[in-house]
């Protein structure tokens, strides 16, 4: 009797050079239309704004990787939810661009974002800052790479102050002699680019407001963890994507005794 051959999954590996032509060609396609007058529409109550280079990178990346790989499940901030992800073990976690308020002033600071979320957790990463020409990628069982080069967290000196990016409106309510000891980093409009920034050693750490998403972070907190560092809640857990509800409290990263502090000082936050 003949056995029904059971289909080969992809390699983490394989997904990620998909997740890379694929974030590549979305990121060209926002290229075209960065520094040029572009429809920008609200959402969100009024709170996000979403522009015509979204929608087209958005539409190049769902086509390109769900053709690709029509099992797997999506989730992206430019497409209606669909609960049937949740049905998925793994699933496409996407930004077509991140730091889209940065996009339309024309400021650099944007980029694709793209992870392969595999049992609530992600397994292939991709950044792609077209602007600055910037590319950072990581499997969870390989480095952490920046434009091809292995990339690892800054190893501070004991007592070294270190740069932390947070909103200004947080720094007088983390915990004293803590927020005396840290140089507050000015605002970085994309998230999942600040955590590329701690992952190749600009930064030390970020605090991040409650509220932020699966697509805002997937991807980074994979390079990031793959160069040393990691993205946790306050009671130091790691993140849980592909869930009902997709986002998140407040969160911290950084590495080693450096992120432990940060959670540590973060603690008065919890209510904000």
């Amino acid at each position: 009797m003949s056995e029904t051959a059971l289909p080969i999954m992809p390699s983490w590996d394989e997904d990620l050079e998909l997740i890379l032509a694929a974030a590549v060609a979305a990121g060209d396609t926002a290229l075209g239309y960065f520094r040029r007058a572009v429809g920008v529409r609200w959402k969100n109550e009024g709170r996000s704004p979403v522009s015509e280079a979204d929608l087209a990178a958005n539409d190049v990346l769902k086509a390109r990787l769900l053709a690709a790989r029509p099992g797997y499940g999506w989730l992206s901030e430019e497409t209606d939810d669909d609960e049937t992800r949740l049905s998925r073990d793994t699933v496409f976690v996407v930004d077509p661009i991140d730091g889209t308020r940065a996009f339309i002033a024309g400021k650099e600071q944007w980029c694709v974002s793209v992870a392969v979320v595999q049992h609530g957790r992600p397994v292939a990463g991709v950044l792609f800052a077209p602007a600055l020409g910037e590319v950072f990628q990581a499997t969870c069982d390989s480095e952490a790479r920046k434009n091809g080069a292995a990339i690892a967290v800054r190893d501070p000196e004991p007592g070294e102050t270190l740069k932390i990016a947070m909103a200004g409106d947080l720094v007088d309510k983390l915990t004293f002699p803590y927020r005396e000891s840290i140089a507050r980093v000015s605002h970085v409009p994309s998230l999942a680019y600040r955590l590329a920034m701690i992952a190749d050693g600009r930064i030390d750490g970020t605090i991040v407001k409650r509220n932020s998403h699966d697509w805002d972070l997937a991807a980074g907190d994979l390079i990031l963890a793959r160069a040393g560092g990691a993205l946790r809640s306050l009671d130091g857990l790691p993140l849980s994507y592909n869930r009902p509800i997709v986002t998140h409290g407040i969160l911290g990263a950084a590495s080693g005794s450096a992120l432990s502090a940060l959670l540590a000082a973060s603690r008065p936050l919890e209510g904000h």
